[in-house]
């Protein structure tokens, strides 16, 4: 049982649980809530932000290590209720397992299809791999449920979280005559899905988006300039995504031009299909080549060149081609879509907004990146120097 790849009555009932839990913590376009939603993830910028300062000198420092921890916290405030210190010894594990997960479960992508490879020893080792982090990762989250109940048992207050919103849920439904599926062994994955998938695809954005600002430094001017112009010193917050067209634009050609989920997630056709000529039968697992079509000059003049400007519309507004799906399209799009898109605004116009971004001379930049599961750059060093 998980969320990702669930479908039929599970699939319906979790995603309708969890986006009402997401707008529950905040992802609103406006209100009380959704101003406390920002604050927290202003709190990680300003964080990351600090650190990138204070860490960078004339060698550079990879961005990695900070930006995974100070997203990686928020995440975990808004799914677990619960953040950790850096040098945690158990969140230094969890955020090495996710990494290592990540290019793993990509090198374990032909299993989905031919599940005998299981034998042979590459991928024996893969699966080996994440099965036995996949039981390591739930004790940690036991652990967390557990935590959090004493605390309710105690009288204690407890942080608005996905956790304690699923936890009330299988409280309320365990005598009534639907339990659904609010089961313990489906609230594991449902935590580890959701934190994942949000946590993977937000960090390797605004890892991307630090590299091509440096690669393109005309670019990270004109988005200064921006923001300059329209702020007049004031911190960058939600309410400047109008006039923010630009940033917004490079935002969305980062996703474009590396794509950080590049094959896409695996669906399933609900009925026999006739694609191109080719006969699909129903139940049949459909892989979305997202890279293709992001890249195809059909839609895109210069795939491969860096252009933000091709988001912006004749009268200077966001605009949004229809070939562009960063978050996929249909029912089963991203249900974290709005989350994401609050949190790289908010991450890459404070940094860009305190930062200048260069890189070491002795450097020499890769935009090829490592595939995944998700796309993520190279390491890289770059040099972060206050504007102020």
């Amino acid at each position: 049982m998980r969320l990702i790849c669930a479908e039929g009555k599970l699939w319906r009932e979790q995603r309708r649980f969890a986006v009402s839990c997401l707008k529950n913590l905040g992802m609103l376009k406006f209100g009380g809530k959704r101003d406390r939603l920002e604050a927290r993830i202003i709190g990680a910028v300003d964080e990351s932000v600090s650190k990138l300062s204070v860490h960078s000198g004339r060698q550079g420092v990879d961005p990695f290590e900070t930006l995974h921890h100070c997203l990686g916290n928020l995440m975990n405030r808004i799914v677990f209720g619960k953040d950790y210190r850096e040098d945690d010894v158990v969140w230094k594990w969890l955020r090495h397992l996710q990494e290592e997960g990540v290019k793993h479960i990509g090198v374990a992508g032909p299993l989905n299809f031919l599940p005998i490879l299981r034998l042979l020893p590459r991928f024996s080792k893969v699966f080996d791999y994440l099965i036995d982090g996949k039981r390591k990762t739930h004790q940690v989250y036991k652990q967390i449920i557990a935590e959090h109940r004493n605390q309710v048992d105690n009288g204690e207050e407890t942080m608005d979280s996905v956790l304690a919103a699923f936890d009330d849920e299988m409280r309320r439904r365990m005598n009534s005559d639907d339990p659904g599926h609010f089961t313990e062994p489906q609230f594991l994955h449902f935590l580890a899905d959701l934190f994942g998938a949000s946590t993977d695809t937000t960090l390797a954005t605004i890892r991307w988006f630090l590299l091509f600002m440096v690669a393109y430094p005309e670019e990270q001017l004109r988005i200064q300039q921006e923001l300059d112009a329209v702020l007049r010193g004031k911190n960058v917050s939600l309410d400047d995504r109008s006039a923010l067209p630009y940033l917004e634009a490079a935002i969305a050609e980062t996703q474009r031009i590396r794509s950080v989920v590049p094959v896409g997630i695996p669906h399933g056709t609900t009925e026999d299909t006739l694609i191109a000529g080719y006969e699909v039968p129903k139940g049949s697992m459909v892989v979305p080549l997202q890279w293709a079509i992001h890249m195809n000059p059909k839609y895109w003049q210069d795939p491969t060149k860096f252009k933000p400007e091709r988001f912006i519309a004749q009268d200077g507004s966001l605009a949004k081609p229809e070939a562009f799906l960063p978050f996929q399209t249909g029912k089963r799009m991203c249900l974290g879509e709005d989350l994401a898109k609050m949190m790289l605004f908010l991450f890459t116009g404070r940094i860009l907004q305190r930062l200048n971004l260069t890189s070491p001379e002795d450097q020499q930049l890769d935009l090829t990146g490592e595939c995944g599961i998700t796309m993520t750059p190279k390491p890289y060093r770059l040099i972060f120097t206050s504007r102020s």
